[in-house]
């Protein structure tokens, strides 16, 4: 009678606190989580894109900070093979900060704000010094990986102005 009791007890208890009951499990995967970007950190900085790649589902999407999207991993794997060839052949990617949520089992966000030197940007692109991405990722076969990939170029963040400016216009003076 009191293994049941304690059975129903602890039942009880976890669905009214689930955030407690699951506590250790939750910081156990968000642990797993770190480590995967620390595993895209190591891969980007050996520019091995295959090892990058392996971090996406089978199907993974990912938009890089100018916006062109690949499709899938073997997209992923060529296009950053292609970029590690000159563009990125010297960059150095440093994660600086990783936020995780878990919107549902098996389902985790990741906001990864990151850093980086040696790129060399072409003329007309944005130069990538920091940004954040955005991840959806899915727990597959007991491993997290990445399905969903979002990356944007950051700018420090100001205060949003509070009026026009108040410089005047330039007009200019024809003769």
């Amino acid at each position: 009678m009191n293994k049941t009791l304690a059975t129903v007890l602890f039942v009880v208890f976890a669905l009214a606190f689930p955030e407690i009951a699951l506590c250790d499990s939750s910081e156990a995967e968000t642990t797993a989580i770190r480590e995967l970007e620390k595993q895209q950190q190591d891969a980007w900085n050996r520019h091995d894109a295959k090892a990058y790649a392996s971090l996406f589902t089978e199907d993974g999407d990912c938009v890089n900070v100018v916006g062109w999207w690949w499709k899938g991993r073997a997209e992923i794997e060529k296009k950053l093979t292609a970029a590690y060839a000159f563009v990125f052949r010297e960059s150095v990617l440093t994660i600086t900060d990783v936020d995780v949520k878990f919107p549902a089992p098996g389902m985790a966000i990741a906001h990864v704000r990151w850093t980086m030197v040696g790129a060399r940007t072409p003329e007309g692109f944005p130069k990538p010094q920091q940004g954040i991405q955005t991840q959806l990722l899915q727990r597959q076969k007991g491993k997290w990986l990445i399905i969903a990939f979002q990356n944007t170029n950051a700018l420090p963040e100001i205060p949003f102005p509070q009026g026009p400016s108040t410089s005047a216009p330039q007009t200019s003076s024809a003769p």
